[in-house]
Formats: structure tokens, sequence, C-alpha cells
């Protein structure tokens, strides 16, 4: 039995650790920022198989700009709860417009990184009153996902993604085996992008009962909605999503989605509106808040000051 609890990912720093009730279950949030409500929210999501921690780099800095700053534990990892079943990006979606009301504000500006990007799209479609702006990082929109799945996938992870369909061994090379490490490296933009102190606190995160599958879960729903009836009824909402700004920002190295199918196709285009914009990190990969912290903190702060300047 694992021995790892989830208060060891309660790591301090220059922020506060709350716990919210939204949508039926309790959420782990670091925050930080202005306690004025008044404030621009913004709400940072992390990739599988990270947790909070992730945005480390960006939570005191775009605080010290005025914003009020919540990394989020997404269902079933870090200290959120963990329950058997949910882990849907629909349901996603819906926890992360709970949360932003439960800390206070009618909307927010949603940044997600990877599987969190997929549930920034998904918040905005799903639910716009919550939803000021959208930054996603490593997340090509749904919609140019589904419609092009051969080449929006790099083959190596397309293998992974198979493998993670299988039931039970996923989770055991998670908790037993090196599979953390391996989808850190392979998905990273070079094998030295991550420490081994950091690559042992996200080992350590999938030690926390019921972490892995929950995490596992979440890339099993992605893959076996496709050709659902949950899965068509998420994609036709993507499909009336209302335009709104974006932020979208890839890395050239990322070992998921390769750079040349990422941006907006046409179709996903004339959804998102006018209010967009793309920037290509050539040297980075798919983890950018680590990957290329400081690029990401600056082209962050220089868009939240167009869609949600302070004062």
């Amino acid at each position: 039995m694992s021995t790892v609890d989830s208060a060891t990912l309660l790591i301090d720093g220059p922020w506060q650790h709350r716990f919210v009730a939204a949508n039926g279950a309790r959420f782990h949030v670091a925050l930080a920022g202005p306690e004025d409500r008044d404030a621009p929210l913004v709400v940072l999501l992390h990739a599988v198989p990270e947790f909070w921690w992730a945005w480390r780099h960006q939570l005191p800095v775009l605080a010290d700009a005025g914003y009020r700053v919540a990394a989020m534990d997404v269902r079933g990892t870090g200290g959120s709860d963990k329950p058997p079943v949910g882990y849907d990006v629909p349901t996603l979606a819906s926890d992360v417009a709970g949360v932003i009301q439960s800390l206070g504000a009618s909307n927010a500006v949603v940044v997600g990184n990877g599987t969190g990007g997929e549930i920034a799209w998904a918040t905005a479609a799903l639910h716009p009153r919550h939803t000021r702006a959208v930054a996603a990082l490593g997340a090509p929109h749904p919609l140019d996902t589904h419609g092009s799945l051969r080449a929006a996938i790099r083959p190596a992870a397309a293998k992974q993604l198979a493998f993670v369909q299988l039931p039970s061994f996923p989770e055991r090379a998670l908790t037993q085996g090196d599979l953390v490490s391996r989808l850190l490296h392979e998905w990273g933009g070079s094998p030295g992008w991550i420490s081994a102190e950091d690559e042992a606190v996200y080992r350590a995160a999938a030690q926390v009962p019921f972490a892995a599958h929950s995490q596992m879960e979440q890339l099993r729903w992605i893959v076996r909605s496709m050709p659902r009836l949950d899965g068509r009824r998420y994609h036709a909402a993507l499909q009336a999503m209302r335009p709104l700004p974006v932020l979208q920002i890839h890395g050239g190295r990322d070992g998921i989605r390769p750079a040349s199918h990422a941006a907006l196709s046409s179709q996903t285009s004339a959804l998102v509106g006018p209010g967009y914009r793309f920037e290509l990190l050539s040297q980075a990969g798919h983890f950018l808040p680590e990957e290329a912290p400081d690029l990401v903190t600056e082209l962050l702060l220089g868009w939240l000051r167009e869609v949600a300047p302070v004062g």
C-alpha cells in the first residue's frame, strides 16, 4: 500500500493552500495574489501526469502583477477528491466552473496545459458565463484533434495512449514502474528538461492512493469517448462555442502533438473568433510552464493585460 499522502503535496511557497467545494466534490487550489475579489481571477490547470505544482513559476509572478491566481488540482489529482467517477471532460469542466464560483468570482481566465488545456477549451464551450478568456498550452482545439487524429498525435504518443486503455497495467506502471518518468521525458522537449528532484515530486504524486487510476481515466475518456454518444454530445457543445479571447502556445518539440497541426483550423478559427493569438516556442516540448517558464510567464502577462486588465 502507498505510504504517500496528498498532504505531502501541499508544498510551501508564496501561496496559500485552500480547499473549496464544487460540483459535489472538494478541490485543492494553491491561491496567490490580492484578497480583493474584484481582482481578475486566473485559474491554472495542469497536465497529466502532474498536479498544481506545475505552475509554481507562474503563480507568484502573476500574483505580483495584481491577479488573483488559483492553481487547481483537477479531480483525481494532488489534494483534490478522487471519486471513482467523473473523469470525462465535461465533468472536469463543470468542476472548474464550480471552483470559480466557490472562490467568489463570476468568471475567470482559464489557463490549461496539456489535458488541462482540453479542460480549458471545454470550460469555455460548456460554461461561457464563467469563462472570460482561455489560454491553451500544448493543447490544440479538441475538434481539430478529433478531425485529424492520425496527423494530430505523434506515433510514439499514440502507442502510449493505446497502452493507457488497458485495465490496471498503466496504473501499476505509474505507481510501481517508470511510466511517470517516461511520460515526462517522451512528451517533454529534451531529455534534460526536468531535474531528478522535480521528477521525484511527480513520481510521489502518482503514489497517492487512487491518483494513478484517476489520471489514467482522464486519458481513457478522451480516447474512448470519440465514437460514443457522450463524445458526440461533447463535440457538439464545442461546435456551439461562443467567440472569446484565446491565447494558444505550443512547443516545437511537443512529444504528443506536432506543431504543424497545433494552430486552429479554418473551422475552429470561425468558432473562436478574431481574438485569437498563436505563439510557437520552438525549443520547448509539452510541459510548457516548466520547460519555458520565463517565456510562458511573459506571454501570459502580456496577454492578460489585454483581456483582463487589473484595476
